[in-house]
Order: C-alpha cells, then structure tokens, then sequence
C-alpha cells in the first residue's frame, strides 16, 4: 500500500529458484562430504586438525585430544591445546604463508609418551590442514637396522676371511678390512666405489690375480655370477705362492658378494699331514714289531703286517676294523692268549678316566715269549703293542747264568785265596824265624854256601810275605773291614819313608831318586803307613820297569783342598790298550821289565787311595816312561767315613 493505492509489482524468478536448488544441492553434497571427511578424520589413529586463516585451532580429532590428554576435539579446540613445539608451529606458519606445504620428522608427547611424528601442514584460502603420523616404531627399527649394520659390518671386519659387496650395477657397495689388506688396496681407492672391473683389472696390472690365457672370458665367466640364481666356488692360485678360496654369491636384490678365504696355511698343513700320514704308515708297516691300535669303541683302527704274522690273522679278517671281540676269537690258540686279549680289551673299552697302561709279558710257549703294552691315547684309543723278546730272554738267561757262574768263581776264587793266604801265613812266619835264627852266628858258624842259602831263604820267604800280605789286605778292603788310623801325614817325610825302603833295590838297579817337593808342602790328614805302602808300591814298579841309568822322579804338590803325589819313570811305558787293566788283581806284564810281578801293587794302590776318598790317574807313552798321579784329599776324616 501506497498512501490510499495499492501497488503491484510482478518478477519472474524461475531462474532465481533454479539457482538456488541448484545451490542447495551442492550444498547438501558438500555437507555429505565433508560429514564423510570429518567421519574419516576421526576414525584415524593420526592427530589431524585444520587452523582458521588466523591460524587458531578451528578443528581437532579425537586423535588430537587423545594426544593432548583432552576429552574431546571440541574441547581441545576451545581450549586451544597444541600438539605440537612452538618451534614447528612457526616453521609450519611461516611455510604456510608462503604457500608451501610443511613436512618436517619431530618429535611430540604423545598421550604421555614422547614419540617421531612425520608432520605435513598443507594452506588453503582460509587458512591450513595438518596431519601427524607416528614413525616411532619405523625410527625404532631404522635404529635397529642401522645398530644391526653396524655390528655387522664390525663383524665382518673382524673377519678373517675377506668379504666384498658390489652392488647391481657393479659398484663397490662393502668391504672389511681383511679384504683390503688381502689385495693391498688404499682406503681411498676403496672409498670410492670402484666397480666389479676396475678392480680386477688393476689386480691383473699388479700381477696379483691368477695368470689367465684370455683374462677377458676369465672376468666373463666370473661375472656370470651377476646373472646366476646359486653361488659359485672358485680357487685362485695366485704368483706369489697362495691360494685362495673364492665364493661368488648372487645377491637378492642384485649384485654379487665375494668370499676370499687364503687357504694357503691350511693346504700346506694337508699337504704335510698326508706326507706325515704316509711316513708314519711306512714307518709302522716296517717295524718288526708288531702295532695295532683299538679305538673308544674297541674297534681296530690301525694295524701293520707284523701283528697279523704275529697272531696269524688274514687281511681279510682285520680289513672291516674288526672288535677286539672278533679278534679274542681268532686268536684262541693258548689259554694265555685268551687271557691276554681279555686284559686287552679291558684296556681299550674302560672308562677313559679309569684306563691305566698296560705293561706284561706272555709266554705262548714253542711260539716264543712276547712283551705287550698298551698305552691309552688321547683321543680314547688304545695303542697296543706286541714285541717278540724270544732271542733277548734267552740271552738274558744266557748272561744270567754266566754271570751267576762268574760270581760263583769269584767267590770261590776269593774263598781260595783267602783260605790258602792265612793256612801259608803261619808256616811262613815259621820259615822267616827259623831262617833268622839259622843266620845267627851264636847258634853256630855257618859256610859261605849255607849263608848264602839261608839269604835267599830269607829273601824268597820276605817276597812270599809281602803278596800274601797284599792279598790280605784286599781281602780285608774288599770286605769292608778295613780301618784307617787318621792322622796328621808330613807329604815329605812319608816320601822318604818310602824311598828307604827300596835304597837297596835302587842301588842293585842301577837308578837314581829324585824328590821334588815343596818347602812348605805341609802335612794332610791321612793314614802314614797306608799312605807309605802306596808309595812304596808305586816306587816298586817305576823300578822294575826303569832301565838302569835312568832317574826316578817323585813329586808332591797341594792342588786346592787335596795334595798329588806323582810318581814318574822313564821305562819302557804301557801300551794304550793295557791301561784300562793295569789296575786288575792279578794283571801283570813282563814287556820292558827285569822281573814279573803278581800283579797287586796298583790294585792295592787304587784300593787305598779310594778308602781315603782320593784317586788314581796314570798317563805313560810307549818308550818314553809312565807317571802315575794318587790324589789325597787334606782332610780324609768325611771321604773315609763315607
């Protein structure tokens, strides 16, 4: 209404309406969508949430709240709870503005728990989405993995065996130390990936790959190995003397591995272990004795020809390493071999800390007599082995009894002597005194010819004295019954002593004394009259073997803790191979000499020096003269008594 009128006005708006159907029906779908985009977001275990063009929080999911302890995404969004560091949220913002899309890997507290988030923050007109994705497990196994590599690769350098890895395209992808230090390469060549080729090559320049005819279809044939499904074996023998063990392995995703192992060391051990084998296997087959060894299951293992002659057993019946059951049943042929192979097989199959050796001897009769020891070894077998002692145990009886029939004669030669030695020193006595009163002028004059029998009795019967006494007093050394009176010996009066007792054999011989001795030669512990019956003794014998004209030289001399007395001639000398039995009972020569001994003197000589703890040297060279050296201790009290 217009004041009293009524106005009118009629538009077609058919198009209007159109329009906003059309309007409505997009925006019922757009409504639909994003109800199904908002239901997407939050069914995702993702925080997800959009930021207005103010960049304030205008949506959150119920991931977002969970990650922020909220309730809900509604309430996280009032209270504006951020999820993520006011650092990122700058970055996001200034990338944002800039149109671009943010990513970026931070870290985030995750309901509690600090966790890697792969973070995308895409712009819009009216202002941003973002999305959080939890990698923290796929950052844990990448961890892991790379721990794992690591570890590996410290393994593989530790690796005595070179290892290298190339990749698909032939790249140098690893490789641990011993492989470098197998080929001698730099670091930096190495380092560098060289390629599968590059490398051979520079090998075959430095002459340290094996020499090939046609190199190029050598490096072909191992190249195939790219191609292959299975791993290939090879052996290099190199210039320089090794040998290497070479692996090719395909790897599943491409490329190739190799192994080097330098095999060198271990063939040259085969190689001598063989020849070590064989010579032990030459050694055995060819000792007589007889050999076999048993092991931890008392099978035989090892056997040479001689035990099969030995108990008779064919090839054939030790061929299959028989038991030593099978054995025991071959060789029944005496009750002792029975017992033997049951002792035996005792000692193979015992316990191993129970087995002890075993040491006996077998007498199989006519079949001889045969010495077995079985020694336990130490991998559980048993090594046996059997000598035949026939010959050896009989002349061992043979010696035994000879030497039982010689110690026999001894004794009934010492029983002889010692008997005959005391039944003549009594009528002997008897004859001296009898002589010694014939000789007395107030019993009677006697004629020149009585006299002079009387002398050579008394003579001949003062000789016979002498050797029985000598006899007697081995007798008593060798009995042990024989003590010294110790005393204080003056060296040159106990010299002198002996000389005077043999003036008138030196006279009627026609030979000179000389006695060389020290002023201040002293005196040492000893028995005198054993002391002069060693001297006179010596002297005795330089003068039945001196020629007249000549000098006997007696000397005394302090050596250290002892005094030697020597005794030196100028006679016809000992032959070399009459040395070793000059001090013999009973070893007597007559070569160069005026009279024939019994040969006691040096016999008696060595007896007495030894009871004094001293000893006997004698030197002499045919035709030059004999020097015979008796070495006193100073002090003979510990060496007599011991």
């Amino acid at each position: 209404p217009v004041g009293g009128a009524a106005v009118l006005r009629l538009r077609d708006v058919t198009g209007e309406r159109l329009a906003r159907a059309e309007i409505e029906d997009r925006n019922t779908e757009l409504q639909g969508a994003l109800a199904r985009a908002l239901a997407l977001m939050e069914s995702l275990a993702q925080p997800v949430w959009l930021r207005d063009g103010d960049g304030r929080l205008a949506y959150a999911n119920e991931a977002y709240a969970r990650a922020v302890d909220a309730t809900d995404g509604m309430l996280a969004v009032e209270e504006g709870t951020e999820f993520l560091d006011q650092s990122v949220r700058a970055a996001a913002r200034k990338a944002n503005e800039a149109g671009q899309v943010f990513r970026k890997r931070a870290a985030a507290v995750y309901a509690g728990q600090r966790r890697i988030f792969d973070v995308v923050e895409a712009p819009s007109a009216s202002g941003a989405a973002a999305i959080a994705i939890d990698v923290s497990e796929l950052e844990d196994v990448r961890a892991d993995l790379s721990r794992q590599m690591e570890a590996h690769r410290r393994t593989l350098d530790e690796l005595t065996t070179g290892v290298a890895i190339f990749r698909k395209d032939g790249a140098l992808a690893f490789h641990n130390q011993s492989y470098a230090r197998l080929w001698a390469l730099e670091p930096a060549f190495l380092e560098a990936g060289p390629t599968d080729a590059a490398v051979l090559d520079r090998l075959r320049t430095e002459r340290r790959l094996p020499e090939e005819a046609d190199f190029r279809k050598w490096k072909a044939d191992l190249h195939e190995a790219y191609r292959a499904l299975e791993a290939r074996e090879h052996w290099w023998h190199l210039p320089d003397g090794r040998t290497l063990r070479v692996v090719v392995t395909p790897n599943p995703e491409g490329g190739v591995t190799y192994l080097f192992d330098d095999v060198t060391e271990r063939l040259d051990l085969e190689s001598r272990f063989n020849a070590l084998t064989k010579v032990q296997r030459e050694t055995i087959d060819h000792l007589q004795e007889a050999v076999a060894v048993f092991g931890s299951d008392g099978r035989l293992r090892l056997h040479n020809p001689a035990f099969a002659g030995l108990w008779r057993l064919g090839e054939a019946e030790l061929a299959n390493r028989p038991h030593a059951d099978d054995i025991l049943k071959a060789c029944t042929l005496r009750p002792a071999d029975v017992d033997l192979w049951r002792r035996l097989k005792v000692a193979a199959t015992a316990i191993p800390d129970e087995r002890q050796p075993l040491v006996t001897r077998v007498d199989r009769g006519p079949a001889g007599i045969v010495d077995v020891v079985a020694l336990p070894l130490p991998d559980g077998g048993t090594l046996a082995t059997f000598t035949d002692v026939t010959a050896s145990v009989n002349v061992e009886r043979a010696l035994r009894e000879r030497a039982e029939a010689l110690e026999a004669a001894d004794r009934l030669k010492n029983d002889f002597v010692n008997h005959v030695s005391y039944e003549l020193r009594s009528p002997l006595t008897n004859i001296i005194g009898f002589g010694q009163l014939l000789g007395d002028a107030r019993l009677g004059e006697l004629s020149q010819k009585q006299r002079e029998y009387v002398d050579h009795i008394l003579s001949s019967s003062a000789a016979l004295l002498a050797i029985i006494n000598d006899i007697l007093d081995l007798t008593t050394i060798d009995a042990g019954a024989m003590e010294l009176e110790l005393g204080p010996v003056d060296a040159r009066e106990a010299i002198e002593a002996a000389a005077e007792g043999v003036r008138d054999r030196l006279a009627e011989a026609g030979l000179g004394l000389e006695i060389d001795t020290a002023p201040d030669i002293g005196a040492f512990q000893a028995d005198s009259k054993r002391v002069r019956q060693v001297l006179f003794n010596l002297l005795s014998n330089a003068i039945g073997f001196s020629k007249p004209g000549r000098v006997i030289r007696v000397s005394a001399a302090r050596q250290g803790d002892e005094i030697a007395f020597r005794v030196a001639d100028q006679g016809s000398g000992i032959p070399s191979a009459m040395i070793e039995r000059v001090f013999d009972r009973f070893e007597s020569r007559t070569a160069g000499a005026r009279h024939r001994g019994v040969g006691l003197g040096l016999s008696i000589v060595r007896s007495l020096v030894q009871l004094h703890g001293g000893r006997v040297a004698i030197e002499s060279e045919e035709g030059v003269g004999t020097v015979v050296t008796c070495t006193f201790p100073l002090r003979a009290v510990a060496a007599a008594a011991e």
